[in-house]
């Protein structure tokens, strides 16, 4: 049997997690609803989806703000360098559906 104080603060730190989940996909949302612009405008003028030098000084900026909050660096870069690697998949995958609309126009 759980005391109840326990269990009412444990309630109260997991509706927090979830308010924080939710906002986390909301974050995730609006930053991938950016990134496609990104893609868009790189398939458009043809530069690569990847774009190595904005990656690396990203991966430091993020490491950094994470030694400032106490979060692990390592964990920041992991997180970071999955949802780098998402994106460069959509941008590939932006420019190649620009590539063949521009083929079809043809």
């Amino acid at each position: 049997m759980i005391d109840p104080d326990v269990k009412a603060q444990l309630s109260s730190y997991r509706q927090s997690i979830d308010n924080i989940d939710a906002a986390l996909v909301h974050i995730l949302a609006e930053r991938f609803r950016c990134t496609k612009e990104v893609g868009v405008l790189k398939a458009k003028y043809k530069l690569p989806p990847a774009d190595p030098a904005r990656e690396e000084y990203q991966i430091a900026r993020l490491r950094q703000l994470a030694e400032d909050a106490h979060l692990d660096p390592d964990f920041a870069e992991k997180f970071l360098n999955f949802v780098i690697t998402e994106v460069i998949r959509h941008h590939e995958q932006i420019a190649a559906d620009h590539a063949e609309q521009g083929a079809a126009a043809k």
